[in-house]
């Protein structure tokens, strides 16, 4: 169960897009995600999107689309990890979204908040 009533805000941007969020910031409709969104989500979140984080963010949305659920942060790790493994995986992801898949990744790739997670 969330923490928080869902309680609805519109964000608008300096683009002059506008966004439906809950009450912790997740997008309630990943349909209207644009990268406009995620570059406003993770300045929110104190995070200056490289490469690295677009990639992963990326992935994560084009995991989403072709397998029809979010996947879980233990295959994140494993897509960061690479060759190196999933432990190395984890270090990156945590390097690159110091509150976790969660709270960071999924939020700033316009997901809607998962109500039950496993950090895998």
């Amino acid at each position: 169960m969330r923490a928080v009533p869902e309680v609805l805000t519109d964000v608008r941007l300096a683009t002059g897009e506008v966004f439906s969020v809950d009450g912790h910031g997740y997008l309630t409709d990943p349909e209207l995600w644009t990268e406009s969104f995620a570059e406003y989500t993770a300045a929110n979140e104190g995070i200056e999107l490289t490469p690295r984080h677009w990639e992963l963010i990326r992935w994560v949305r084009e995991e989403e689309a072709d397998h029809g659920v979010m996947p879980d942060a233990r295959f994140a790790m494993k897509f960061l990890g690479g060759d190196k493994g999933k432990q190395a995986g984890r270090e990156e992801l945590f390097t690159l979204f110091p509150y976790g898949y969660v709270r960071q990744v999924t939020k700033i790739a316009g997901m809607r908040q998962p109500r039950a997670w496993s950090t895998g």
